[in-house]
Order: structure tokens, then sequence, then C-alpha cells
């Protein structure tokens, strides 16, 4: 008489097992398809997830593969052209640095008083970060890194100001963001004793390069003003270096012109 009991015991173990192995799956199906809704970790710089794969990866990522005008591009002696010039307002800011599993970002909150203003288009800072070696290459020339300052305009619309960067004396602005990298992926360090001055790292002569572009990473937004600036800045070779160690090629190869014209400002 103690047999079917037991039997029966054993029945509703396995079917218990079950259900928490079931759970468990359900959980992890759950937190993979959590990343895979923003795309943050579903794309890299290599492999089966590399650019050329981009617009494979997500139905958000299409744009990547049949956009027409993507970037980075290779700047081959574009015209001259009366172009207006770029005026900067800079303030310090409280650090706010991340590294991203992409790139290294330092972020900034609304109102933090770093604008450009270029026409009649005025532009605040939302952000900036680092690629290496460079994405965009001049007459097919790529820099050591480059820096993208990432601004947006009260309708929302993104323009971008890319630094070129080559070795050479060491940059104070990256002794202070190097000094303070963040020891965990994906997760802010913040610090309101810490301040960054992002005018620290563009140079004094703001001539540049202009063309309408895209993001450079997954989902490759089309739309995004560029403002490629002809002078250079410098960093170390250490400091190009510690940079490498984290992103040793983190920049996404030229793009097709396909006929949009390119300007170089007097």
């Amino acid at each position: 008489m103690m047999r079917p009991f037991f039997a029966l015991q054993k029945a509703l173990a396995v079917v218990v097992a079950g259900m928490f192995l079931l759970s468990a799956v359900v959980t992890a199906q759950e937190h993979t398809n959590e990343h895979a809704k923003d795309g943050s970790h579903s794309w890299s710089y290599s492999g089966s997830t590399g650019p050329e794969h981009w617009g494979d990866l997500s139905p958000e990522f299409a744009v990547c593969k049949t956009g027409k005008r993507q970037s980075p591009i290779d700047i081959n002696h574009p015209p001259t052209a009366d172009l207006p010039a770029i005026h900067i307002e800079n303030r310090p800011a409280p650090l706010k640095i991340i590294n991203t599993g992409h790139y290294i970002r330092q972020n900034y909150v609304p109102g933090n008083g770093n604008t450009i203003t270029v026409g009649d288009q005025t532009y605040e800072l939302t952000q900036f970060h680092f690629h290496h070696p460079s994405e965009e290459t001049i007459n097919g020339k790529k820099y050591d890194m480059v820096a993208h300052f990432v601004y947006q305009n009260k309708e929302g619309h993104y323009a971008v100001i890319a630094v070129l960067i080559k070795e050479g004396p060491p940059n104070p602005l990256i002794g202070t963001l190097w000094n303070n990298l963040p020891p965990e992926m994906d997760k802010e360090h913040d610090s309101d004793t810490v301040q960054v001055n992002a005018i620290q790292l563009i140079p004094a002569k703001l001539s540049y390069y202009k063309y309408e572009g895209s993001l450079t990473t997954p989902p490759c937004t089309e739309g995004i003003v560029f403002f490629v600036l002809d002078t250079p800045m410098s960093l170390s070779k250490e400091q190009i270096a510690t940079f490498a160690k984290y992103y040793p090629d983190n920049a996404r190869p030229v793009q097709p012109l396909n006929g949009r014209t390119v300007k170089h400002s007097k």
C-alpha cells in the first residue's frame, strides 16, 4: 500500500524540479531578451557581430546596411566653401564617465552650459567618446584616435564635432579621464569633486570639414551633421596605449559617399 504513495511523491518531486528548471530557463530568456531590446550588447567590432553584419543583427539596425548617408567617410580633397564659423561656449562639468563595452564616454546633464552655435543653430553637448584608431580618414589617412563630441538642439537634431588625435604631448583632460576610469563595465562613475573641461581637447583653430552622416554605431541613425575639425589634437603615446588596452580597434570602416557633398570651411 505504501508503494503508490512513494511513486506519487517521486512524480511530484520530478514535476516540481521541472517547474524550477522551466522558471530558470524563462528567467534567462527574459534576461537575454532585455539586452536584445536595446541592442547594447548584441553588436561588436569583429566576427559575426562586427560592422559588416550590423544591419542583419536586428530590424532596428537595418539602416546600418541600407542607409545611403552613413558615417564615417574618407574626406578626400573637398572644395572650400563660405561656411559659418563654429562658436563654442564651454563650462567645466562634473565627471560622469562610463566604459560602455564599446567605448569610453563622458556624459553631460541637460543645461550644462556647453554649447556650439553654427549659423542659426545652437546645440548642447550631451556626451563625448573615443575611437581607436580614428573612424574618419583624411585623404585615406587614419589618425591614432578620434574624439566625437555629440551635441543636440532643441528640436532633437544631432551634430557631431570630430577631433582627430595624433601622438604627441600628453593631454590634461585625458589624464583626468584615464585616472578615473570606472572599474566596472556599464556602470557610470560620478564625481562632483572632479571637473571635466571639454575645451582642453578641442583645438583653438576651428576650421572644419562638413558633411551629413549618421551615428557610427548601431542603430546607425542618419541625418546627423558632422563637423570634422582639420586641426588634430595630441595625446601621449602612453595615453593612447591606455585606451588601446581596452579597445585595440573600435572604429567602424569608412562608408561609401553615395554622392554626398563634403565642404571645407575657409
